[in-house]
């Protein structure tokens, strides 16, 4: 019999995480039985069809919203505790930099936030930007960069008092298929330079492959947890990572578990599960047939 986890090794701890909204006499249940362990350093991603509540978890573990029910533990600590403490960093789908602001000064406008002292700022501020490889554009305006390169400013901001968790919500979902593979390896290095927990919510079957530890599969509406794929690729991942026989086996195994997870006479083709380029389904069948 395997033990449990012990307590200072798990990063995230949901038991039972229910959530309903309610409007009116109306109520719509998000989330159902939500249990889920997330170890320290694990890259955990969670997809589901369109509407599942991928988001609505992460804000839960956040504390940017409350469960119905359930208890959501980070590193021991209640969620709201954990917010306090700061141990959160979240980047969204957007970027959400100022625009009358530079690059640097986007990055520091936590610590200023935080009372940092004005050096302690600046140098942290100019390592993070070093981090995500945007050490040169410390005086640019958001509106001088790519989408790509506002994201990588996003996560150097999230990342500057030092999160233990960074929580990610479709961080890529809106840029180009060349530049978002590009950002996926960009944030695995970033991971395995920090050490940071980090949860990722994708609609990408393959992105959550080649980021994960481990894919948190979700139902459709009420979202409940059907599945958690292991995912055994070697570090570092490259290109090579992605033209290989094992990562196409993955791919088609966290498929059918979204597969497995419809409803009966569900309808497909969700956000999730249609994610597949045409030259991937090419790949897979070379690959694995």
């Amino acid at each position: 019999m395997t033990s449990d986890p012990a307590p200072a090794s798990v990063a995230v701890r949901l038991a039972g995480v229910d959530k309903v909204f309610k409007t009116g006499d109306k109520a719509t249940t998000a989330l159902v039985g939500i249990d889920l362990e997330i170890l320290r350093g694990e890259f955990i991603s969670l997809i589901g069809p369109s509407g599942c509540g991928k988001s609505t978890l992460l804000r839960i573990i956040a504390d940017l919203i409350d469960p119905t029910g359930g208890v959501v533990t980070i590193g021991g600590k209640a969620a709201a505790e954990a917010r306090q403490a700061r141990d959160y960093g979240m980047v969204f789908q957007a970027p959400v930099l100022f625009d009358w602001r530079t690059v640097e000064d986007n990055v520091r406008l936590p610590l200023e936030i935080m009372g940092w002292d004005a050096a302690r700022r600046n140098a942290r501020a100019r390592e993070m930007l070093e981090l995500v490889e945007l050490g040169d554009f410390l005086g640019h305006y958001p509106y001088q960069l790519s989408g790509g390169m506002q994201q990588r400013v996003a996560i150097a901001r999230a990342l500057t008092f030092e999160p233990s968790i960074l929580l990610m919500d479709e961080p890529f979902g809106a840029l180009d298929e060349m530049t978002r593979e590009r950002m996926n390896s960009e944030v695995l290095r970033i991971w395995e330079r920090t050490g940071t927990s980090i949860v990722f919510v994708t609609h990408s079957i393959p992105e959550a492959v080649f980021l994960s530890s481990r894919v948190v599969v979700m139902s459709a509406r009420p979202g409940r947890i059907t599945n958690v794929v292991a995912i055994d690729l070697p570090q570092p991942r490259n290109d090579e990572t992605r033209e290989s026989t094992r990562y196409f086996e993955l791919v088609t195994e966290v498929r059918e578990a979204l597969r497995a997870g419809e409803p009966e006479g569900g309808e497909h083709g969700s956000d999730d599960a249609a994610s597949l380029t045409s030259a991937d389904q090419a790949r897979v069948e070379d690959g694995i047939q």
